[in-house]
């Protein structure tokens, strides 16, 4: 008899849900698998579903007047935002932790990224623009717990039956930070 586990064992050239579904679907699956690679720290895995012109940007969250909604996020190549990277810069991250220099990843984060509300917001041969809210679990040690909330903006590339992620817009809700470090992948 099998037994199940919870790793994920192979690089998905395609999924299971990619063989019959449909397009949200695979989305879906595909945001799931991302999800499982984080949490199960298999950091080298999630960096393949990586476009190597990934625009990874989380800006900073701002109150802001009712009548101006638009400064309620920092601006992409204006102002400062808490990630503005491409993949050199997410593999160096990457790096760090797996190579112990990380002081603020050791012990290792343990984390459970959930996604949900995702839509379709457009899709053509060559790229699909999904919106989803996301909740971020981190926790090290036994008394550091880190809560993130918020909503994202992604745009996907397909590759054959799959997809690379082409760029990340990241969006908390909450605008300060109240942890040490910064140091998780959303």
């Amino acid at each position: 008899m099998k037994t199940q586990t919870s790793e994920v064992t192979a690089m998905p050239a395609k999924t299971t849900a990619s063989l019959s579904s449909t397009l949200k679907e695979r989305v879906e699956d595909f945001l799931a698998l991302e999800g499982e690679l984080l949490d199960e720290r298999q950091f080298d895995r999630w960096l393949d579903l990586l476009d190597d012109d990934i625009s990874y940007w989380m800006p900073v969250a701002r109150n802001f007047e009712h009548r101006k909604p638009e400064s309620e996020y920092t601006l992409k190549d204006k102002d400062a935002a808490w990630f503005d990277e491409g993949k050199q810069t997410l593999m160096q991250r990457v790096k760090q932790i797996q190579g112990g220099d990380h002081w603020a990843e050791e012990p290792l984060s343990r984390t459970t990224h959930m996604t949900t509300n995702i839509r379709i917001i457009s899709a053509t041969d060559s790229e699909i623009t999904v919106k989803c809210k996301f909740l971020l679990y981190v926790n090290r040690r036994e008394e550091e717990v880190r809560l993130f909330v918020g909503k994202r903006t992604d745009v996907l590339r397909p590759v054959g039956d799959n997809f690379l992620i082409k760029k990340r817009s990241i969006f908390l809700d909450q605008s300060k930070m109240l942890f040490k470090n910064l140091t998780t992948f959303f």
